[in-house]
């Protein structure tokens, strides 16, 4: 039973990340994100539509019913509460954070996840930069920040170098433990500034001291920045 649960809180949560992401969520995004065949993803969706989690609109995307996305924001909430824990308290590589957190999100209380509110300092954001939903749900009343005007680096628009201050790294950079690794080297984190390039379908991202990163398009939309320059 409980891998059923696990199983149906990581379809959710991965749903959820989908829709953060601005892709649509169909089967096939699914069983590239989790490494599952198609067979597999079809049968567990199908359960899910059956417990009321989730429909199957009529062009095939996923969407989360209201009992869903209540489950979806729970894990979600839980998984980025334990990355803070994991990296401002215990100190783990942002590289090892997320696979990690990925354990924690399906055993942890609602009694630990409320202490752990209290022992972060305002945890709005996970160390990627996104997000912390739902913490309203939890009696938490974050302190209100002015939002910035972010877009994701997919949509820079010509060759032109850009200033720009990273401020979120989505799920499809966050599975690659190597590719951290080389964003730490350059300062590509959140709040870590760098000069931006399009070159082709590929962006360039370049440290202060000159230290050059390439990423692909599909990663490239999963990182949010604020235009500096």
């Amino acid at each position: 039973m409980k891998d059923l649960v696990d199983t149906t809180e990581m379809y959710l949560r991965t749903i959820y990340e989908l829709e953060e992401e601005g892709v649509i969520p169909l089967r096939a995004r699914i069983a590239e994100r989790l490494e599952q065949s198609g067979p597999t993803v079809s049968q567990t969706v199908a359960r899910m539509e059956r417990d009321g989690l989730v429909r199957v609109a009529v062009d095939r995307h996923l969407q989360l019913t209201e009992a869903g996305r209540e489950l979806a924001v729970d894990v979600m909430r839980k998984h980025r509460l334990a990355e803070r824990l994991l990296v401002d308290v215990i100190g783990l590589e942002l590289e090892k954070v997320h696979a990690e957190a990925c354990r924690w999100e399906h055993v942890m209380s609602d009694d630990v996840e409320r202490r752990l509110v209290e022992v972060l300092a305002d945890p709005t954001t996970s160390p990627y930069g996104n997000p912390i939903p739902g913490l309203d749900r939890i009696g938490y009343s974050p302190t209100s920040a002015v939002a910035a005007d972010l877009i994701r680096l997919s949509e820079l628009d010509d060759e032109t170098p850009r200033e720009v201050r990273i401020r979120a790294l989505g799920e499809n950079v966050q599975v690659d433990e190597e590719l951290i690794s080389e964003f730490r080297a350059v300062g590509v984190e959140p709040l870590g500034i760098v000069t931006a390039t399009r070159r082709g379908h590929l962006v360039e991202l370049t440290s202060a001291d000159g230290a050059v990163v390439e990423v692909d398009g599909d990663r490239a939309h999963a990182i949010q920045v604020e235009i500096l320059s």
